[in-house]
């Protein structure tokens, strides 16, 4: 990857975990953890992958995406803002009664393609929307992003077994793996290791990834690109809470809202962290 989108990239990745910070604050509720360990993913896929537009949300040509683990809708609504969907204003007002962002992805939302958050159902409507697009020989890719803890459903495994029954080479199934879930530990309450076995065992391509780096996002979603006959699962590596120092890798932030203090300093680091990339372009 050029240098420069990479590090364009890496700001933008930035401005969108400030985004989750605002919205979680402001609302003071949320799941901070798991939004702050998809917004490279996010970012990746919104400003360097998919074909959409802004101003033409409902563009019949346009790729999918389906976040399968709704209950992360700050990094969806951040990333759709610093896309131009609607006003970064919105954010503030995350889960305010009568707001347009509540606390899952709804269809009405510009940008927002399935409403989601009943954990294991996302794929599935991402599937049907795959489906439809071999059917009507349409160009659109489906993307849907599922959490480590959420493949311990069982929906998830119907509908891997569709897919790949329908060789739906035109579905993209993102794994966050950043090893928590609201309980605990993903491999202490009921674990989904190996993943990548269980995967291939349902016949999907499978790639492994690491979800902070961009180099290797890209490479991953361009091998993707190259499959045919098969769904792809991509298993990307995570660190929950990312970006913000006392948030990574603690289950506690999977759906806890800062206080004023501790907002202050998820801000104060992420907008030094934003400063010191600006300086390098």
């Amino acid at each position: 990857m050029d240098a420069t989108i990479k590090k364009q990239l890496e700001i933008q990745a930035c401005k969108i975990r400030m985004g989750i910070i605002e919205g979680v604050y402001n609302a003071k509720s949320g799941h901070p953890g798991g939004s702050l360990s998809i917004a490279d993913t996010l970012t990746y896929l919104y400003f360097a992958k998919m074909n959409v537009d802004p101003k033409n949300p409902d563009m019949e040509d346009r790729d999918r995406l389906v976040l399968s683990k709704g209950h992360t809708a700050p990094a969806l609504y951040s990333t759709l803002a610093n896309k131009g969907f609607f006003d970064l204003e919105e954010l503030k007002s995350l889960r305010h009664i009568g707001a347009l962002l509540q606390g899952h992805p709804c269809i009405h939302i510009p940008g927002v393609d399935m409403s989601s958050g009943s954990l294991g159902q996302g794929i599935s409507a991402a599937c049907g929307m795959a489906l439809s697009g071999k059917i009507s020989n349409a160009p659109y890719k489906v993307y849907t992003i599922l959490g480590d803890g959420e493949i311990e459903e069982g929906q998830v495994w119907e509908a891997a077994m569709f897919a790949s029954h329908k060789e739906l080479d035109n579905l993209v199934a993102i794994v966050d793996n950043n090893g928590l879930q609201i309980d605990g530990a993903i491999e202490d309450v009921c674990s989904p290791y190996p993943i990548k076995d269980k995967f291939e065992a349902f016949g999907w391509h499978v790639i492994e990834t690491d979800a902070h780096d961009f180099d290797k996002l890209e490479a991953a979603f361009d091998e993707a690109e190259k499959i045919a006959g098969q769904p792809v699962a991509i298993i990307q590596k995570s660190v929950k809470g990312k970006g913000v120092s006392f948030m990574e890798n603690q289950v506690s932030w999977h759906g806890s809202a800062p206080n004023a203090e501790q907002y202050n300093q998820a801000m104060e680091e992420l907008n030094k962290t934003l400063k010191a990339l600006e300086g390098q372009i």
